[in-house]
């Protein structure tokens, strides 16, 4: 008997449109949503997933004191501690096993001290940090590996260890020094935030009044120093001019290491749409974060209703309903969250933050910056470090095709160090390290 070829293509395929209609919508869910998850470890099996962003050092210092103390080759030794005050301690959103299973390629750990320690004291203690990732990292060889390049991450890759990098999260933790800058550059650093949440004495941030309306002369030398150097230029927590100023200055690709849109929540942490057209004309890239507050808007006015509430009822040492009454003002705070509800934040959420960058800057200018373990709490969905495939999920069911995945969870990022490296080649070429003092530069605008 003859058979017809496309007759008989034509009846299979018929049959699977049929056995398609037939399934249940519980059943056809459950089908896209494995389709989905098989498409996204194909991209994370070809492409380093880079996280921009994540405070796990800090977090040993404080907990443990050093790598030493920290146990990371098993969630279950991070359970929460009780602390002295008799609050739980939350449990690390970190550790070897979940970064596995979450298929992170590389992360930049940040190195960070608060903004109101400066001068010698912040440049010991972010020594004392940078020291703590290096010996997480020799602890865990078979897991970890030391990263300074986009071609140390695709090695680290391609060996199935966990590339990791080293950002320094304020420009106060140089102490206004360029020769400091270069030796945190020689022991690991490949970006530094020019400010925390304060001003420093050469850049303004996000979250404090404006001191400089940007940029200082030695703040632009600091700039070009990076650049000079192949260090990126982080933005997250810069004031909006600094943001400006800095994306003027620079001759190589800026990031924004846990930043959100500003469009979709009016904080003072996110991105403006102008910056975001600056980043794409700069071919730099917004890493961005999962911070809830940055997040949602709602969630944001929350927390800012909710830190209104504490100083009322108890702000030492003079002003307060319940001044010298602990217990009480506790009391009347957890009754306030009774009855205002924590706005819920979602993976969703985050998902639209990403399509919004990528629609205003592009698609070769959006990254992931989680913020892990160094946010109190996270976006339903992304608690912990395993969970980045089910974001590039929900992206992928919003039409992203795998070219797109792998561009945001770490294409654009490998491009963007790559072009830093090469002005830095072309640079270092033609000019010896900047000898330029704060002193030098800024007298004139501080007479």
């Amino acid at each position: 008997m003859t058979i017809n070829r496309r007759s008989t293509q034509a009846m299979v395929g018929l049959a699977t449109i049929m056995a398609t209609l037939c399934m249940s919508p519980a059943v056809a869910a459950r089908s896209d949503d494995a389709a989905l998850a098989a498409r996204v470890d194909h991209v994370l099996a070809t492409t380093p997933l880079i996280d921009g962003h994540n405070d796990l050092a800090w977090e040993i210092r404080e907990r443990f004191g050093n790598a030493a103390g920290v146990e990371l080759s098993s969630s279950a030794a991070n359970l929460p501690l009780k602390l002295e005050d008799g609050e739980m301690q939350s449990p690390l959103m970190t550790d070897i096993p979940r970064l596995h299973k979450g298929h992170l390629g590389a992360q930049f750990w940040s190195v960070w001290t608060p903004p109101t320690i400066t001068g010698p004291a912040a440049v010991k203690m972010t020594l004392e940090q940078i020291d703590i990732v290096h010996t997480m990292v020799a602890r865990y060889p078979k897991d970890l590996q030391m990263a300074y390049s986009a071609d140390d991450i695709m090695q680290a890759f391609k060996a199935g260890r966990v590339a990791s990098l080293i950002g320094i999260e304020g420009g106060h933790q140089i102490d206004d020094s360029l020769p400091v800058l270069r030796q945190m550059y020689a022991v690991g650093a490949r970006y530094m935030t020019l400010t925390h949440t304060l001003d420093n004495d050469w850049a303004d941030s996000a979250t404090d009044a404006p001191k400089h309306h940007g940029l200082t002369p030695f703040g632009r030398a600091v700039v070009h120093e990076m650049n000079r150097l192949g260090m990126l230029v982080d933005l997250s927590h810069v004031s909006p001019d600094t943001m400006r100023a800095a994306l003027d200055a620079s001759v190589a690709p800026v990031m924004f290491s846990h930043s959100g849109a500003r469009a979709l929540d009016d904080h003072p942490r996110d991105v403006p749409d102008d910056v975001l057209k600056m980043v794409a004309r700069n071919h730099g890239i917004v890493m961005v974060t999962f911070a809830p507050s940055y997040v949602s808007a709602a969630r944001a006015r929350w927390e800012a209703d909710r830190a209104a509430e504490q100083t009322r009822y108890n702000a030492p040492p003079y002003a307060g309903l319940y001044i010298g009454q602990p217990e009480r003002a506790k009391a009347a705070l957890a009754e306030w969250d009774h009855k205002h509800p924590k706005p819920v934040v979602t993976l969703a959420m985050v998902a639209d933050h990403i399509e919004h960058v990528r629609q205003v800057a592009g698609i070769d200018c959006v990254g992931i910056g989680s913020d892990f373990d160094g946010i109190p709490d996270t976006p339903q969905g992304l608690e912990s470090v395993d969970k980045y495939p089910a974001l590039l999920k929900e992206l992928a069911r919003r039409g992203w095709t795998d070219e797109d995945l792998g561009k945001v969870a770490g294409g654009n990022m490998l491009r963007v160090l790559r072009e830093a490296a090469a002005v830095a080649t072309r640079l270092q070429a033609s000019e010896p390290p900047s000898s330029a003092t704060i002193g030098q530069l800024d007298a004139a605008v501080t007479k």
